[in-house]
């Protein structure tokens, strides 16, 4: 709820600090002393329009800054937080300046009037000759609020399945439109696949062929170079060759025969054996690279003829072999996935036709629910007006499921429209008068009608929908006497569950308040302001007696404002003791 209203050159009102408490809060004053300021800034609050006409004159701008007790825990103060703003233990502030370029505030960060209003329209709520409160877009919610939980779970139940269908039916959409698109994918990928198995290319096999192709185009001349190293370092050769195995013998020999005098030479020579055992060993192997080295141009055509297929795929598919394999694999893979698209659209179309019945099915049960609380809720409403003044005015929700050849099959009600909402579309409707048409009730109602109405609909409602704070601006517009004790009486029943304000110019509804604040209006002859202050016992009965009779310190309106002051304690008591507010 709210704690507190700040205002700054806002109209007549050069500064004022509104307090509010729990309960009912009555707001009265002179007509002109700047009452309507209070609404508006607290309107402005809840996102409307910062009119910079409404700046007092000489000033440059205009603020208003609301102090709401808001918990840590609750939803809205996520809300705050995800917008930048911080819910300290005092609770959130929020404020709005209206000038050249005018600025919203929440939490004590910048944000856009949407986030604020936003934000503000979930804790405060105002109904009134300029209520900026669409309650037609709220209808539907309004009614399921009131036929209670089993619609509520109806309702969610229906938008759930509701965003489900709209699911199946984007991703069947997709596949059927891609069906050309589909095939000439799986034609692509078929051939390709086909090309890649008819080569049938194995890891390495670019490498290892191309090795091979550049030793049989050199075959001759590797044989040669084989067999001449062989023939050099081969002790069984003749000519060069044998000298040098001879040598290499005389030299181990040497060093052997005097090893025994210096172990140095044991080891040369040790090394001088090992080479002759490697040298042998080398001519050995050369020995058989000569006998497998040989021309062999049908091998290397045939060698040839393999690298060139690799090198058409890679040409196509990788710059490897391996590269090959791995867009072959992902390519089956992507082909198995599109073969499998018509099962799917077979699937996705039995899945939707399940949906869509379920949907039918709920859709159903809820618009029967909505049809049985609307009736109660015209009834208890039509009551609640009678005794507000409007005994002939016919307040309703009208609920119409309208055909819709490709909408959905709803028992009992054909193939229809349908929304996140349901299949029906829910109005609040007022039939001012009998034989009048009943119109939506932001065209049908006047402002104080508007309302009164809204003061029996939240009282019908009580608890089912409830808003922290609602304020009423002349609720009492066009009433007096008898009607007006019972619009003070309702008020006060309402303030059981939320936060009341009132701007009334009624001390029959003035009295029901818990706490009442006076804007008064002062002059210094020059420039004329208002101020905003609590008023209490005597100061109180002073100003339900300018109320009642224009005179503050008229006696018998005196008496009169506390027989008024009386009955509404009195009223007060009944209630708390659980009498209900219709047998009062």
């Amino acid at each position: 709820m709210i704690q507190e209203l700040r205002i700054e050159d806002l109209g007549v009102i050069s500064a004022a600090v509104c307090p509010f408490h729990p309960g009912f809060t009555a707001v009265t004053g002179e007509t002109g002393a700047g009452k309507t300021m209070v609404v508006s800034g607290l309107g402005m609050l809840t996102g409307g329009r910062a009119d910079p006409g409404l700046i007092r004159s000489g000033r440059p701008q205009a603020s208003v800054e609301g102090w709401f007790d808001l918990g840590a825990d609750d939803p809205v103060a996520a809300e705050v937080r995800a917008a930048g703003g911080t819910v300290d233990e005092d609770g959130l502030t929020a404020a709005r300046i209206v000038a050249a370029r005018g600025r919203s505030f929440l939490g004590g960060r910048g944000v856009p009037s949407s986030v604020l209003s936003g934000v503000v329209g979930r804790l405060l709520v105002i109904h009134g000759q300029h209520d900026q409160v669409h309650v037609g877009a709220r209808a539907g919610a309004l009614l399921d609020s009131f036929a209670g939980p089993h619609a509520l779970h109806l309702a969610a139940a229906f938008a759930d399945g509701h965003a489900t269908l709209r699911a199946l039916e984007a991703e069947l959409a997709q596949l059927r439109e891609g069906v050309r698109a589909r095939a000439r994918e799986i034609d692509t990928l078929t051939h390709a696949l086909e090309q890649i198995s008819a080569v049938d290319p194995q890891p390495g096999e670019d490498a290892a062929l191309a090795a091979e192709a550049e030793r049989l185009a050199h075959a001759e001349a590797l044989s040669w170079a084989a067999r001449t190293a062989r023939d050099a370092i081969s002790a069984e050769a003749e000519g060069e060759g044998a000298d040098v195995i001879a040598a290499l013998a005389a030299a181990r020999r040497a060093l052997e025969g005097e090893s025994g005098h210096d172990p140095v030479l044991a080891e040369h020579a040790a090394a001088i054996r090992s080479a002759m055992i490697q040298l042998a060993e080398v001519a050995a192997d050369l020995s058989a690279y000569v006998e497998d080295v040989e021309a062999d141009p049908r091998r290397l055509a045939a060698v040839q003829d393999r690298i060139a297929d690799l090198a058409r795929l890679t040409r196509m598919y990788g710059e490897d072999v391996e590269a090959v394999l791995a867009w072959a694999a992902a390519a089956a893979s992507r082909l198995a996935q599109l073969a499998g698209a018509d099962d799917r659209i077979e699937g996705l179309a039995e899945q939707r036709a399940t949906v869509r019945a379920q949907l039918g099915a709920v859709a159903g049960e809820l618009h029967d629910v909505r049809v049985e609380a609307a009736q109660r809720f015209a009834a208890e409403v039509s009551e609640e007006l009678a005794a507000l003044a409007m005994p002939r005015a016919r307040v309703g929700f009208e609920v119409i499921a309208r055909p819709d050849a490709d909408g959905l099959e709803v028992p009992g009600l054909g193939v229809v429209a349908h929304r996140p909402g349901g299949v029906d579309e829910v109005t609040l409707v007022l039939a001012a008068n009998p034989g009048a048409p009943a119109r939506p009730i932001s065209h049908a109602a006047s402002g104080g009608e508007l309302s009164r109405v809204m003061l029996a609909i939240q009282v019908v409602l009580a608890g089912a929908d409830p808003v922290p704070t609602m304020v009423f601006d002349e609720v009492d517009a066009g009433v007096g006497g008898a009607a007006a004790i019972e619009v003070g009486r309702r008020l006060q029943r309402l303030s059981e569950r939320t936060q009341v304000i009132v701007v009334t110019h009624l001390p029959q509804v003035a009295a029901f308040a818990d706490r009442q604040l006076v804007v008064t209006k002062d002059s210094d002859g020059s420039v004329t302001a208002s101020s905003v202050r609590e008023v209490s016992g005597d100061e109180r009965v002073r100003e339900l007696s300018r109320m009642l009779a224009g005179l503050a310190e008229s006696a018998a309106a005196g008496e009169h404002a506390r027989e008024l002051l009386d009955m509404a304690r009195r009223d007060a008591g009944a209630a708390s003791s659980g009498v209900p507010l219709r047998a009062r």
